[in-house]
């Protein structure tokens, strides 16, 4: 048995120029951190003993005799990516929903290529993960994807991710102070706004109208710098806040698809409040929102907000890690290793 974690990401700054549409022409960035939310997969070779060859357990459980039977598509394309022969068992479980906000696709697709690696006996490198995330989702599953959730997830902490035109990309780690991240954690409140949406369909429409965003995307490329600024200089960190309202206002009008009555209540009554800014996280359409708050005031945003469920969190910096690992407890494996580091205990 194998048990792989790995975090989901909020993105503060720069949504929109990590798609290869804009940023192999114009370059890109983001500003993101991932937190103490997670999806769990859990793997193992399946002994011998039952009617079905394999089984995968998610919102749903799937008994197959093959591969090419799995209903999951990001299960079904990403075992076939990693080779695997013998049958296996699948588990997922994550600590938030779906469809949310937070990068969970590619936190899946990036835990699953983890545990699969280890039950190869294979140590890959965070950028392995991420560029491999990124091919299955991109390519194999033809998602309208961008391409910091996959790094995000991979590789954890609160960063400045830049991307080439050559389809690569750097992490810029912020060295902050303990008490001035602490100070950007007691200044967020996450809700769950109750909506649930498919973000390719929203990213479809932004991806179509690009070219003719080129000014509001320019400028939100810029203020990943000037957040960035904001987080590793000494001044009010409320100006933090006070960004993300402006670059929420730009990227509301990205796309028809991204805000809606609903949502603009939500964060009206947040401002009301005391909210000094705030954003709807990922795609748009519904999920997850954040707000940023002084800390005398969240008591009161909380209130206004009581008929949404408040999420506490805090940042995380580990990435995905393999956190069991006892490759033999199940089923025998079968396959032989492929050349690569191999695994001798957790990572």
């Amino acid at each position: 048995m194998i048990i792989s974690r790995t975090p989901f990401r909020i993105s503060f700054f720069g949504g929109g120029t990590d798609y290869p549409v804009w940023y192999q022409e114009n370059g890109g960035a983001v500003l993101s951190t991932t937190i103490n939310k997670y999806a769990y997969l859990t793997c193992r070779y399946l002994p011998p003993f039952f009617e079905h060859r394999s089984r995968i357990v998610w919102s749903q459980i799937e008994q197959v005799q093959d591969f090419s039977e799995i209903h999951h598509s990001a299960v079904r394309e990403t075992l076939a990516a990693m080779e695997i022969k013998d049958g296996v068992e699948i588990h997922h479980d994550g600590d938030l929903p779906a469809r949310g906000g937070l990068g969970s696709s590619s936190s899946f697709v990036v835990g699953l290529l983890h545990v699969l690696y280890a039950l190869k006996g294979i140590m890959p490198t965070k950028r392995q993960l991420a560029l491999e995330a990124i091919d299955i989702e991109r390519n194999r599953l033809q998602e309208n994807v961008g391409s910091q959730d996959q790094i995000s997830a991979a590789c954890g902490g609160l960063n400045r991710i830049d991307f080439g035109v050559e389809d690569e990309f750097r992490i810029t780690t912020m060295v902050l102070p303990q008490a001035r991240i602490k100070s950007l954690e007691d200044h967020l409140l996450l809700f769950f706004t109750g909506l649930a949406r498919n973000a390719t369909d929203i990213a479809a429409e932004q991806i179509r109208t690009t070219s003719q965003k080129s000014k509001e995307l320019t400028t939100m490329h810029r203020m990943v710098t000037e957040g960035s600024n904001i987080l590793t200089g000494a001044g009010d960190i409320v100006d933090f806040g006070k960004l993300l309202h402006e670059a929420w206002m730009i990227k509301r009008g990205l796309s028809s698809l991204i805000t809606n009555p609903h949502i603009d209540d939500i964060y009206e009554a947040g401002l009301r409040a005391g909210a000094t800014g705030g954003k709807l996280l990922g795609a748009g359409g519904g999920g997850f929102m954040l707000f940023f708050v002084e800390p005398e005031k969240r008591e009161a945003v909380k209130s206004a907000l009581s008929h949404l469920l408040h999420v506490p969190f805090q940042f995380e910096s580990a990435g995905s890690q393999i956190i069991f690992y006892e490759p033999n407890s199940g089923g025998e494996r079968h396959e032989e290793t492929r050349a690569g580091t191999s695994l001798g205990s957790a990572s």
